[in-house]
Order: structure tokens, then sequence, then C-alpha cells
């Protein structure tokens, strides 16, 4: 008979209950184990004995790979929080909050699941691991806790560049938001000069602006933003942000919006002009917006 002894402060059900549900994997490897949980010194320790011969290496690999899934659970986002109140106490509650929340999401996936999540989870977990494989070589009993808090300078330094990216992006995103404010302050103090305007794709990712009876009016909207460039300069997105920033219009139908490549500029508009856009699902400007790529010009569809 050999052992492994897994010792922690808090109570140790929850180890002891993730090591029973992986049983069926270890008897599938022909290791067969008998887990009780014991109590010595203010510590709680879970007994895992293993009857199979020759099979305690397999275990180690095993009870590793359980003890960093656990680890991850419980201690990922005390961490995180310390590192971010550690490193940058000079931002208040709100701001650290937000910084967390930010954190979170890059590293857990909570708004989003995606591969790269998925693949981060992946590499913290095999940090944790290796560590644990590392202690266990030299011994068979384990401290939860001082194990957390002494073996695992990687995993922290994995942890402060995620706090690192998420104060990069939540200072981007305040900056974005401060941007936004003062596009929506421009558009707020200016009369309306159309009632509404129809964006379409135009050729090369240029825009086609028509009023409300479907009269082009893009020349006339940037030709002070074309006189100050030179061609090749020239920024279509920011040309349009700009150029319906200076109409100010009450309504704002985009069409074909799957044909805009750059998301982040439909999400701009929506922002600055707040209840004022609308997505159109299908229309005439539509279909003849399809054959434009073909260098039908749209005005020559209008004067029909």
């Amino acid at each position: 008979m050999e052992y492994l002894y897994i010792g922690m402060s808090d109570e140790i059900e929850e180890v002891k209950n993730m090591i029973e549900d992986t049983l069926t994997d270890l008897k599938s490897k022909d290791i067969f184990v008998e887990l009780r949980q014991k109590k010595s010194n203010d510590v709680n320790f879970l007994e895992v004995e293993i009857s199979s011969e020759n099979k305690l290496n397999s275990l180690k690999i095993h009870i590793a790979n359980v003890l960093s899934e656990y680890i991850i659970e419980k201690y990922e986002q005390k961490f995180i929080s310390r590192i971010i109140n550690s490193n940058y106490c000079y931002f208040n509650s709100g701001e650290r909050r937000e910084i967390l929340r930010t954190a979170l999401n890059n590293v857990l996936g909570v708004e989003e699941k995606n591969i790269f999540n998925n693949l981060f989870m992946l590499r913290r977990k095999n940090i944790v691991a290796k560590k644990l494989l590392e202690y266990f070589e030299t011994s068979n009993e384990i401290i939860l806790d001082g194990f957390v808090t002494f073996r695992l300078k990687d995993y922290i330094k994995e942890l402060e560049d995620v706090v690192d990216k998420a104060v990069d992006d939540y200072l981007m995103e305040k900056e974005y938001r401060e941007f936004i404010r003062l596009l929506k302050y421009f558009v707020e103090i200016q009369e309306p000069k159309f009632d509404t305007v129809h964006v379409l794709v135009g050729y090369d990712n240029r825009y086609i602006l028509l009023d409300h009876n479907r009269k082009e009016i893009t020349n006339e909207c940037i030709q002070d933003f074309i006189n100050e460039v030179s061609e090749g300069e020239i920024n279509y997105d920011d040309l349009l942000v700009s150029s319906l920033i200076t109409l100010a219009p009450n309504k704002i139908y985009i069409h074909m919006t799957k044909q805009i490549k750059n998301r982040e500029l439909i999400e701009t508009i929506k922002n600055v002009f707040y209840g004022k856009v609308i997505f159109c699902s299908g229309c005439d400007l539509c279909l003849v917006n399809k054959v434009s790529t073909n260098e039908v010009k749209i005005t020559d569809y209008m004067h029909k």
C-alpha cells in the first residue's frame, strides 16, 4: 500500500468529491484507491490509499490534474483581485471592480467562450499541474495553502500579465467612452441638416449618402474633408462618421450592413446616434447596392 496526503485549512470535502468523480478514469488505468478524511493540528487531510502496484506515479499525475483544476477554480479570482489591489491601488474602488470584471472575462470567458479562453485556461492548468508534479517528486504529502502561497510564482506571473492587459483594455474602453460622449455632444448641439440619411456601401469600402428623397448627397457632405487630405490618406470609415456628425440627422438608415467590414464602425455609429439608427433588412436600395459592385452607379438607378 502507498499513500498520498492532501491537506488544507478549509474543508476538504470538495477535493474529495472531485477525485471521487474521476474514480472511473482511475479504474480504467488499473488504479484502485480508497479515500479517507482525517484531521491533524487544525489541518483537514484527505488520505489517498493506492492498492495497485507500481501505479503511484500515474496516481500523482492524475491527482495533479484534479488539484490544478481545483486551485484555478478556488484561488484564481482571489489572486487576480489581490494583484489589482496591490499593483493598481491608485485606481478607485469602482475602477478596480471594472478591471477585475475585464480580467475575469479575459481568463474565464465569462461573457463569451472562445478557443482563446480554452487554450489559455489549459496553459494555466498545465503550469499548476507541472508545479504539483515537481512537488510530488520529493513528497507524498502536500498542504495546499502553503503550496499555493509559495510554489506558484510562474502561475502568478501569468495572472499579472492578465491584469496588465485588463488595465490596458479598461483604459482603452474608458478613452473610447469619452470619445463617444464628445461625439454625442457635437451631434446634440447641431441643428439637423437632414431629417433622414441613407448609408450604402460603395466601391472600395467608400460610402454613399442619400437624403430622404434618395438623392445622393455624398459629394456635398465630404468635399470639405477631401480637400484637407490627399486621396491616399483618406480613411473612409472616419469620413463617414464625420459626415454623419456634420449632418446630425434624426434618422440614419444603414443598408447592406453585412458589407461593412469594420464592425467597430457600426458600434460607433450606434453609440453616437443612439436610438436613431435603423438597419435595413432588405429593400430596393439594398438590391441595387448589390449590383453596384459590378460598377453600376447608384445615381444611374436613381435617375431612371
